[in-house]
């Protein structure tokens, strides 16, 4: 396990990059990636990601499985800033496919708990884990954990926009749906072909941070006739890279990048 230093907030950015690299495909080799430990300032990241196959097409997209898995804290035992917006650039050899697949809308989503949101679209979803929040109020001594599955549902895609609904459902202080939105577009940026932005609603009236979480997408559709894989991903040069800026509630505006080896066949 290695230990980077850089600017203050870079590890919490690094989150971010392994979210928005789950749902575009691009991430860590499994087996290959050990867990990254990451200490900016007074803010510490443990991070881990992987997909499979580890072995990809050189020319081909190859259906893939992803996960990610990451904790933040802080080094004095503070509470850490929430992250309310992310902007992520992934590698233009992966690749996220969702037409055909069926679709849920953030009114469905919203209000409900995690077992009615299933219920409700149980055909649109597209990956889960697991995520735990600290909400701190101005009264408490530390934090409180607020733990909650978390579930990404296919919002469908419109004029070349695919939309993504991550959906959480926490019961402290009060209950409360999180539905995060999330819009990926293709790009022509040199390296980069996919741009993802995303907005996170405020987490128990902004006193909420996410502190720790776990993410697995591994889904296959039948779409006229043909088996469709959401992930897919190919591995000309030995390599898949992604960079994101993450936003905070304290105006702190951080960025990172991530670039990843792959094994290259054909």
């Amino acid at each position: 396990m290695r230990k980077l230093k850089g600017r203050r907030g870079v590890g919490i950015a690094a989150v971010v990059v392994a979210v928005l690299a789950a749902l575009a495909g691009i991430a860590g080799a499994a087996g290959k990636n050990k867990p990254v430990k990451v200490i900016v300032g007074n803010i510490e990241l443990t991070a881990n990601g992987g997909f499979t196959p580890e072995a990809l097409s050189k020319t081909k997209q190859t259906p893939i499985a992803f996960f990610a898995e990451g904790k933040i804290r802080t080094l004095d035992g503070t509470h850490p800033p929430a992250l309310k917006e992310f902007i992520v650039e992934t590698d233009k050899n992966g690749a996220l496919n969702v037409k055909g697949f069926p679709t849920c809308t953030s009114g469905v989503l919203q209000s409900r708990t995690t077992h009615a949101a299933e219920e409700a679209c149980p055909d649109a979803i597209i990956g889960s884990g697991f995520a735990t929040a600290g909400i701190k109020f101005s009264e408490q001594p530390k934090d409180v954990l607020a733990k909650s599955k978390i579930v990404v549902f296919n919002g469908g895609e419109s004029g070349g926009v695919v939309t993504l609904f991550i959906h959480a459902y926490i019961t402290i202080p009060v209950p409360a749906a999180i539905v995060t939105t999330v819009k990926v577009k293709k790009v022509h940026n040199g390296r980069y072909g996919l741009l993802s932005t995303g907005t996170i609603p405020k987490i128990a009236g902004g006193a909420g941070s996410v502190i720790a979480f776990n993410l697995k997408i591994d889904k296959k559709y039948t779409y006229k006739g043909q088996r469709i894989s959401v992930l897919t991903a190919k591995c000309p040069d030995g390599k898949l890279q992604a960079r994101g800026t993450g936003v905070f509630a304290d105006g702190t505006r951080l960025s990172a990048e991530v670039i990843r080896t792959c094994t290259g066949k054909g």
